[in-house]
């Protein structure tokens, strides 16, 4: 999926769209009627169209709905390309997945329309749009045929338009981490829709995180590809770099250099340490230079060798994992391991997730953050400079605080 060509969609192909939707829905007003506070749901369908991340930190939402409808009655509408850690969160039944191949731009419409024609079948009388203030997003929430939507609205131009479409209507509060903010949008059905935005209720999120359980078999799998990689080294301690973070954010890259260096000296104090370089196919000859830059039998890339499922096993297996703030930080925190995620154009008040395994660096410029939900993500930045001030040293004294503390948990004496 090309992000540019999306978001210039969205713009331009939206924003009308939206309008129109919004003079229809103005005009069917004057004949219907807003259903009232006895309104009891049957079917709740939620929207998160990209980023698969954020998906993690909707599991609490999710699990709320759970509770309301059954497990069998709650829907999820996304990009195929970002179905597969849903899947593995199995909060919902595979079949109750919609699927949109966003592949072109007729691709795109193609299968919005086939999404709208699925949902309008289903029956769906809820949908929950987490998508903050996108334009396609309102629009396939208003023509799913759901008389309940919530999302996202722009009361005073503070964020892009995007019509007039919900009828629970909520104001975007950036003081509320994400998680909460998901969960605001389901406890909005107890809520009159002609009382929003104002909300009195403070969200609470219960720690739902789903924990990730691999087969002995696919722990023996990715055990022996780390071993064909690396060499056989018992006990194995393994270290993760994730050196990539998504087409949709570049800012939020980590200087590729700074992960050699980091790797280097990783080794140099760690000599029973091996490192692995993480990485979508798509970026596995990058990963691969990293590796011949470090140059070290100790050094290996895993990027493209792993299924997503795989990938949480090496997790699994291995100590710390250092990351942008990207998916996988969040992918992550299925399994035990400790995760150093670096933030810059986004802050982790927000985005990071909330287990105690996590743990954030960020500079906190003046200028950072400088992507939100009210400037569409975009930003007018061409110099991350607040990703370039969290130092080597830095991430290299975290990595080792968290590898030593594990190191030093397996050396207590057992209990008699």
């Amino acid at each position: 999926m090309n992000i540019a060509r999306m978001r210039f969609i969205d713009k331009w192909l939206g924003m009308p769209v939206c309008l129109v939707l919004t003079l229809w829905r103005r005009v069917a007003g004057l004949f219907g009627r807003t259903p009232g506070v006895e309104f009891q749901p049957r079917r709740i369908l939620f929207v998160k169209l990209a980023e698969q991340g954020s998906t993690v930190l909707a599991q609490g939402a999710l699990q709320s709905a759970v509770q309301r409808v059954g497990r069998e009655n709650v829907f999820f509408l996304l990009f195929a390309e970002n179905r597969p850690i849903l899947d593995l969160l199995d909060l919902i039944p595979e079949e109750n997945v919609i699927a949109i191949n966003a592949r072109g731009l007729f691709g795109a419409i193609k299968g919005s329309l086939g999404a709208i024609w699925r949902m309008r079948r289903l029956g769906i009388d809820v949908v929950i749009d987490l998508e903050f203030f996108a334009r396609s997003s309102a629009a396939l929430c208003y023509l799913s045929g759901a008389r309940w939507r919530v999302g996202f609205h722009a009361f005073g131009g503070e964020a892009s338009y995007r019509g007039d479409l919900m009828t629970h209507r909520l104001s975007f509060n950036p003081y509320l981490h994400t998680s909460r903010v998901f969960q605001m949008m389901v406890d909005a059905l107890d809520q009159p829709a002609r009382s929003l935005p104002t909300f009195p209720h403070i969200p609470q999120v219960a720690n739902v995180a789903t924990r990730f359980e691999p087969t002995r078999e696919e722990i023996e799998e990715v055990r022996g590809k780390v071993r064909e990689l690396l060499g056989y080294r018992r006990p194995m301690r393994l270290i993760l770099l994730n050196a990539n973070a998504s087409d949709l954010i570049p800012l939020r890259r980590w200087s590729p250099e700074r992960y050699v260096e980091l790797a280097r000296k990783l080794l140099a104090r760690y000599p029973e340490a091996c490192i692995a370089f993480t990485g979508a196919p798509g970026e596995a000859a990058a990963a691969e230079q990293l590796v011949r830059q470090v140059g070290s039998e100790r050094c290996a890339s895993m990027a493209g060798k792993t299924t997503l499922r795989q990938l949480l096993v090496l997790c699994g297996l291995a100590e710390v994992l250092v990351t942008n703030d990207s998916g996988p930080a969040h992918f992550a925190t299925l399994t035990a391991i400790d995760v150093v995620v670096l933030f810059g154009p986004e802050t982790p008040k927000l985005f990071a997730s909330q287990s105690a395994r996590t743990h954030a660096l960020w500079a906190g410029l003046a200028c950072s953050p400088c992507i939100n939900a009210f400037n569409d993500r975009n930003s007018p930045c061409t110099n991350n400079l607040c990703m370039q001030h969290i130092t080597v040293d830095q991430v290299f004294a975290e990595v080792c605080r968290w590898y030593e503390s594990r190191q030093a948990v397996r050396t207590l004496p057992k209990a008699a």
